[in-house]
């Protein structure tokens, strides 16, 4: 009796195990299963495969922390955030995954307290980083600048904080900026031109006693090495600083058209300031140049011709800006002229001669000389290169175009214009496998460019079923 009562728990018991045992193993296999995709990449295979699993492990916290790694990763921000959030202890890499889940799907504010709560956990790079990413989106610059200091804290080679802070300095503690973007350069050449033009700029702002004519300065500097964003608040600076400084607004409307606003507000108050710029003018024209209102652009580029006749630049304007409402002469007129002004100076002979080029007009006489004057002023130039190299193809002669043009990609592969030129000489030969060739390659190397529209343009024109 006491046997029987015995033995049936112990039936149970192994009932039990049978019947789990293949559920728990499948489960085990799940996670298995999921950590080889992860590993391989296959994130949507891991993402299900974890939350496979935690439908037969619902107490593992942990597997809804890998599964939101997972679909960070596969750039499912929503599904990060609603796995991640489940997890009631992240790790390091879960709260910067967190962070970045909320920052790419939008939620500044949200993304912000992920990052400071993985920070009472974690004295991380990677969620300074990311929390400077946060303030950045939200143009908050000091607190940027602090978190970026508390990055380097952790990691001194990092030269892209480096070079940040630097940028960061040049606004808001410009006698502070130099020794950080001077370290970027140290350990990065590439930026070391950039940090040349800032570092220009810093030194001649330390010159100048005016705060405007200070911020304007770097400012400039700012917009040459495309930080439009820190230059906006240079001028606006500068403008506050001096209300009345015509150039200071002018470029205030420049920097932020460059960054996606209308400026126009700020040009306007710039000329009914000062009428005798030749910056605020050159600026408008830019405007309405973007705007396609070529005649208030040429409007711009006569007064500052005026007010500088011996500027070839404003002449090239000119010439831009008859060319766009097709007045054809007057604009080869003006470039003329410019070679006239400068003829020393290989670009406006460039510019002569890409004109001709690109209308088919006095390539002969004009267009063709004008080429091959620029190229001996300036014998190593791509662009000029180019510019010979067009000028052959437009006047008929493909075999000397594409002499220039394959030696010309030869020793500047990056140089994607004369690619095209070339694939057009290529075309005008017949060779359409050359051509095709030389179009892919453009297509491939700038998909968002200009030169990369173009060629796809051409791609479609010429092989439509290609």
């Amino acid at each position: 009796m006491f046997q029987q009562k015995r033995f049936v728990p112990i039936l149970v018991i192994v009932l039990l195990v049978l019947i789990v045992a293949p559920v728990l193993f499948t489960g085990f296999l799940d996670i298995r299963r999921a950590d080889v995709a992860s590993q391989a990449g296959d994130f949507p295979g891991a993402v299900r495969s974890y939350l496979h699993a935690i439908k037969i492990f619902p107490w593992r916290d942990d597997l809804w922390e890998k599964a939101g790694l997972a679909a960070h990763e596969d750039g499912n921000y929503d599904d990060a955030i609603a796995y991640l959030s489940r997890s009631p202890e992240l790790s390091e890499q879960g709260w910067a995954a967190l962070g970045s889940s909320y920052l790419k799907s939008g939620q500044i504010s949200s993304a912000l307290d992920a990052y400071r709560r993985g920070l009472q956990k974690y004295d991380s790079a990677s969620l300074y980083l990311g929390l400077s990413y946060g303030y950045r989106s939200q143009k908050n610059w000091q607190a940027e600048k602090d978190a970026l200091m508390n990055q380097i804290r952790l990691d001194q080679e990092n030269i892209y904080a480096h070079y940040r802070v630097g940028l960061l300095m040049t606004v808001l503690e410009p006698e502070q900026a130099l020794p950080e973007l001077m370290l970027a350069s140290s350990l990065d050449p590439e930026t070391d031109s950039a940090v040349q033009t800032l570092r220009a700029a810093l030194n001649l702002s330390a010159t100048q006693t005016a705060p405007a004519e200070k911020m304007l300065s770097i400012g400039r500097a700012l917009g040459l090495v495309q930080e439009w964003e820190l230059a906006v608040v240079a001028f606006e600076k500068a403008v506050s600083e001096d209300p009345r400084n015509a150039e200071a607004w002018a470029w205030l409307g420049e920097a932020k058209q460059q960054t996606g606003q209308d400026g126009s507000v700020e040009l306007d108050r710039a000329a009914s300031l000062q009428n005798s710029s030749v910056i605020v003018h050159a600026l408008r024209g830019l405007y309405w140049n973007r705007q396609k209102q070529y005649s208030k652009m040429l409007a711009e580029y006569q007064r500052a011709a005026e007010l500088e006749p011996d500027n070839p630049a404003w002449q090239t304007e000119l010439g831009n800006a008859y060319s766009r409402m097709n007045d054809l002469a007057s604009a080869f007129s003006a470039y003329q002229h410019a070679t006239v002004l400068a003829p020393n100076d290989a670009t406006y002979w460039r510019l002569l001669a890409v004109f001709c080029a690109e209308n088919g007009i006095y390539l002969e006489e004009t267009g063709l000389p004008a080429a091959q004057e620029a190229l001996e002023l300036s014998p190593d130039d791509p662009f000029v290169q180019d510019a010979l190299g067009w000028s052959y193809l437009s006047s008929g002669r493909y075999a000397n175009a594409e002499q220039v043009l394959k030696n010309t990609v030869t020793l500047f592969p990056d140089h994607l214009p004369a690619r095209i030129h070339l694939a057009m000489t290529y075309l005008a030969q017949g060779n359409r496998s050359a051509a095709y060739g030389e179009l892919t390659y453009v297509r491939n190397a700038d998909p968002e460019g200009t030169n990369g529209q173009l060629a796809m343009k051409l791609l479609e024109q010429y092989f439509p079923s290609g």
